[in-house]
């Protein structure tokens, strides 16, 4: 969350960035409930003293009788002053993390800018198939045993493509780990107030969030969850930043409110296996961390000779603790564009920088060399979503007999002598 004395020194500011976020929060009366908040706890602080001084004498019958009553007035005020702490603490969840100045400033959250361009969208000589017609051909995803025992959206991964899963994995472990990343593997659930603390929203209609009932546990949507929440509470010293981590976790989505959006086979699901890298820093290096985030997602995919482009978040498509998000968006054959025809691209990667705001949300902080308290700066990044991998490759892969190609770097991670994929 941003720090209210911020809040109360720049309103106007955070004001319109929250209308170019497009998030409706009144930051005039978010200041009231703060003022509120800000004079009950004078009020409170002034009894206490006035009582104080009452309890080291002698008190007669009447100061007995009128301490009582200012203890009971005390007990009304705190309990009115936690009422006014959870009202701001909700309007503060709801203020979005201030923007980069170099992130464009539009209402439409598909005006993103493209950066950068690895390779041309692929060519065939042939009709080409979409992922779904590809993994029926070759016997490589289940759907409707899926749907029969957990439901829609959900699948079985078969045959090659359920090693091709680990092949990723461990290609993608491979790569982050040789920038002296650490790795994890994390647990699937979370407490609600570390979502929170991240800016992550576990409740309402519109959540993306399962919630494990009769509890306070979330089943977590990326690993940025597990490792954000790794230091809470925690103060690290200087010397021991930056801290690197990649992670691989399964990530549950409830996708709500995607009705409207692509989401053909596997391209929108429930569940799916992800790795990804989280970065802990000073404030002075989170630019070069996010830079480092970002030639790491292209390395990968590169290295799987998958086009891609480089897009950066406009406001509109900000999520709420980044400051800045970079997406890389793969060429999907089999995904129909604007136009009706097939082809188009695709987000496949993520990575943002989310400056103190979500260290501030779960108290996380560093000791400098002067010996001060400072907020650390947190950035996370997808190495590879495995599902969106697995489209991109099927498809782009695809040759003129129904076959796929393996990509060259997974070869080593698959079967020994597995150059491709044929009809069994």
């Amino acid at each position: 969350m941003l720090d209210i004395k911020f809040i109360r020194e720049n309103a106007e500011a955070v004001q319109e960035n929250c209308k170019n976020r497009l998030v409706d929060v009144d930051i005039n009366h978010l200041l009231e409930v703060d003022e509120e908040k800000r004079q009950s706890q004078t009020t409170i602080d002034e009894l206490r003293a006035k009582r104080n001084v009452g309890s080291k004498t002698k008190p007669t019958v009447e100061q007995i009788e009128e301490m009582k009553n200012i203890g009971d007035e005390i007990k009304i005020l705190e309990e009115k002053k936690r009422t006014v702490e959870e009202e701001l603490r909700t309007l503060l969840l709801k203020v979005p993390n201030m923007t980069h100045p170099d992130v464009r400033v539009s209402a439409d959250e598909n005006d993103n800018p493209v950066l950068d361009i690895f390779g041309e969208p692929t060519e065939f000589d042939f009709e080409p198939s979409d992922h779904v017609e590809i993994a029926e051909r070759l016997d490589l995803i289940d759907f409707d045993r899926a749907t029969k025992v957990s439901g829609a959206k959900f699948y079985y991964l078969k045959n090659e493509l359920a090693l091709m899963e680990m092949a990723l994995i461990n290609y993608a472990l491979n790569v982050v780990i040789g920038h002296n990343f650490t790795p994890f593997i994390t647990p699937d659930v979370a407490k609600k107030e570390v979502l929170e603390g991240l800016g992550f929203n576990p409740r309402g209609e519109s959540t993306q969030v399962y919630n494990i009932e009769n509890s306070d546990l979330c089943l977590i949507g990326t690993a940025e969850i597990v490792m954000g929440g790794l230091h809470m509470n925690e103060v690290l010293s200087e010397a021991e930043l930056p801290k690197k981590y990649v992670a691989v976790s399964h990530c549950f989505r409830t996708e709500a409110g995607a009705y409207s959006k692509f989401s053909k086979g596997i391209f929108r699901v429930h569940q799916f296996t992800k790795i990804e890298m989280f970065q802990y820093v000073t404030p002075e290096k989170a630019e070069e961390a996010h830079a480092e985030l970002l030639a790491i997602e292209r390395e990968i995919f590169e290295g799987l000779k998958i086009p891609f482009r480089v897009v950066d978040h406009c406001t509109a498509d900000l999520g709420g603790p980044a400051v800045r998000t970079f997406d890389l968006e793969a060429w999907m054959p089999g995904k129909p564009n604007k136009d009706g025809l097939m082809g188009d691209w695709a987000e496949i990667t993520s990575t943002s920088n989310c400056t103190d705001y979500q260290a501030r949300g779960l108290n996380i902080k560093y000791k400098n060399k002067a010996g001060e308290n400072n907020f650390v700066y947190m950035l996370n990044g997808t190495a590879v979503a495995i599902t969106r991998a697995l489209i991109a490759i099927l498809e782009n892969y695809q040759q003129a007999d129904g076959s796929v190609k393996i990509p060259e770097v997974l070869k080593k991670f698959m079967p020994v002598a597995m150059d491709e994929i044929r009809k069994k």
